[in-house]
């Protein structure tokens, strides 16, 4: 059966996507002109084990993501990784044989395609976020003892599993919504072999189900990964690319008002934090932090901090259930830890569009702009690499660490089109506790390009 469901979204994909397909396969030929020296690492789960693969930086990468706000997939974050897929397929099947109306030979070959691990030209990948809290949706089935150990306000490369458990009242409330009793079992598994980090026993679970679902969905969904940012600065070094950017994007009064104008923001009030530096007793949490930009005449003097118990987000079934980050602490931070920035020294989590910079991505797949997500991210994101083309944000990023500065094309799941939990409609269902896969099939793949980002 798993042949049909690949067919049937392979098809859908062709007659309702394919302006996509021919967006992607039209800039491969202007990317392919162009050199970079950049290396890339990534990694994926293989039988249970961590695998890192290196890639040279003269491929092309499509970003896709996943959260670590919780163990389970999402409904939401699967549609996103077989959108991923299908775009990747499709667009190095065409990028090779040429552009043409697809036919059902088409269809064969890419359904044969989709079977196997991504390659070719394109590199599909998931950008997976560690500066989030561990429970910002009100949705992870461990929020009990996440709120209990004291790690509500971390960021989730933070946390630590030894504590952790499924919570058996929220499994029982959200049983069939956000949860399913195999994947608290899976979850309670996972737990037991994560030699206590969260990142590891998340990437675990969430890998666990790929694998059954490749194999319900008759295509390969383990794609490669990438933590960013926390994971990323850790190992990189003073002299790394994520480093540069927040140092030179604080490095005086211009820089940080170019990175406010790329927001779309006022330098007025200057409470907004281009990076949220952590706290001492663990937290990092940006919608818990307060802050305050000082400046002495054009340089940056020092940022105040103060973290404060602050409600995140409800899940889609219960919208009197928010999530909490729980802290309390203040601190000031010297202007200087930050123009000349050492994550070791000064712990923080910088704003997604300055990091994002640093991934390798040349395409994106969102999900629902525009009804489920910010049309103000894509605005940021796209206006600070404009700005760094033109050298006014983050000078010589590109002659310095190979990074382009071009705006990535940006693809999004269709908000008519996004897939739900058949019986409840929420996007935030848990995959486990659909019980008709086949209806998501039959609801098809529509992929829109987002021109206005250019």
């Amino acid at each position: 059966m798993s042949e049909d469901y690949s067919k049937a979204l392979v098809e859908d994909f062709l007659k309702n996507s394919i302006s996509t397909v021919k967006v992607l396969v039209d800039k491969l030929t202007v990317f392919k002109e162009k050199t970079r020296g950049r290396q890339v690492t990534l990694f994926r789960y293989v039988n249970g084990k961590k695998v890192n693969v290196q890639f040279g930086g003269n491929q092309f990468f499509l970003r896709g993501s996943v959260e670590y706000t919780n163990p389970q997939l999402t409904v939401e974050e699967v549609q996103g990784i077989i959108g991923t897929r299908l775009l990747e397929a499709a667009a190095n099947y065409f990028d090779r044989v040429g552009l043409h109306e697809p036919d059902g030979n088409d269809v064969a070959q890419l359904c044969e395609l989709v079977k196997k691990p991504p390659e070719g030209y394109i590199v599909p990948f998931l950008l997976n976020t560690d500066d989030v809290e561990p429970d910002r949706y009100s949705m992870n089935p461990l929020k009990q003892s996440i709120v209990t150990s004291g790690q509500s306000a971390f960021p989730a490369a933070y946390v630590k599993t030894d504590n952790l458990k499924v919570d058996e009242a929220y499994a029982k409330k959200y049983d069939g919504t956000l949860i399913s009793k195999g994947e608290t079992e899976l979850i309670t598994s996972c737990l037991k072999a994560s030699n206590g980090s969260y990142l590891d026993f998340v990437d675990s679970v969430k890998y666990h189900q790929l694998e059954q679902l490749s194999r319900f969905f008759g295509m390969n969904l383990s794609l490669y990964a990438l933590r960013m940012p926390l994971s990323t600065l850790k190992v990189e070094g003073k002299d790394g690319v994520l480093h540069y950017i927040i140092g030179e994007s604080h490095r005086d009064y211009e820089a940080i008002n170019e990175a406010y104008t790329c927001m779309g923001r006022s330098m007025t009030k200057r409470t907004t934090l281009l990076t949220v530096p952590h706290s001492k007793k663990g937290y990092g949490s940006k919608r818990a932090a307060r802050g305050k930009i000082h400046f002495e005449e054009n340089k940056l003097l020092d940022v105040a901090v103060k973290y404060k118990t602050t409600q995140l987000y409800p899940n889609a079934i219960d919208e009197e259930d928010v999530a909490v980050a729980h802290c309390d602490d203040s601190f000031t931070v010297a202007g200087e830890k930050l123009s000349e920035y050492s994550f070791e020294e000064t712990p923080s989590s910088p704003q997604f569009f300055l990091y994002s910079m640093g991934s390798p991505e040349d395409a994106a797949v969102w999900h629902g702009v525009g009804a489920f997500a910010s049309s103000q991210l894509l605005q940021s994101y796209s206006s600070a690499r404009h700005a760094c083309s033109e050298g006014r944000l983050v000078k010589n990023l590109s002659a310095k660490y190979g990074v382009s500065t071009d705006v990535p094309l940006q693809f999004n799941l269709a908000p008519e089109g996004m897939w739900s939990h058949p019986i409840h409609r929420n996007i935030d269902a848990s995959i486990g506790s659909v019980e008709d896969l086949p209806d998501l099939v039959r609801r098809g793949m529509k992929l829109e390009y987002l021109s206005a980002f250019k």
